[in-house]
């Protein structure tokens, strides 16, 4: 008489098959679940910035220039250039505020390096500088 083997193996079949129709559920109800329009805030009054906060101006071509005081004159710089002049003054300054003035035009990356570089700078108190005006929707 012959002995019967016995069977180590798992039958993974009836597995894959219920992967797969949950994996089919979620692809249809995902589509459903999310939201498909970003709604941006518009801005009606837009508060004064401080008289002392250095400003970060990103221009429409992507070069960048800084300016002491709301009153100085603007001095065009290097990324490089830039952090170094902004890092001497929090040094000197630990609540140094600073306010990025981008060009409506500008990308929206150049404007997240820029925050983005500024805070690896040590700067805490970052800000965007908008204008007045009725939002355009």
């Amino acid at each position: 008489m012959r002995q019967r083997r016995l069977m180590n193996q798992i039958n993974v079949v009836p597995y894959i098959d219920v992967m797969l129709v949950l994996l089919v559920i979620f692809m249809v109800t995902a589509p459903m679940i999310q939201s498909g329009s970003v709604n941006l805030p518009s801005v009606d009054k837009v508060p004064a910035p401080p008289t002392d906060a250095m400003i970060v101006q990103v221009k429409s071509d992507g070069e960048l220039a800084l300016r002491a005081t709301s009153q100085s004159p603007e001095k065009p710089l290097s990324r490089r250039d830039l952090i170094g002049e902004v890092q001497a003054a929090v040094s000197a300054n630990p609540g140094q505020s600073v306010i990025i003035a981008a060009d409506k035009s500008v990308k929206y990356e150049l404007v997240m390096n820029t925050l983005n570089d500024l805070r690896n700078a040590g700067v805490n108190k970052v800000g965007l500088q908008t204008q007045v005006g009725k939002s355009a929707r």
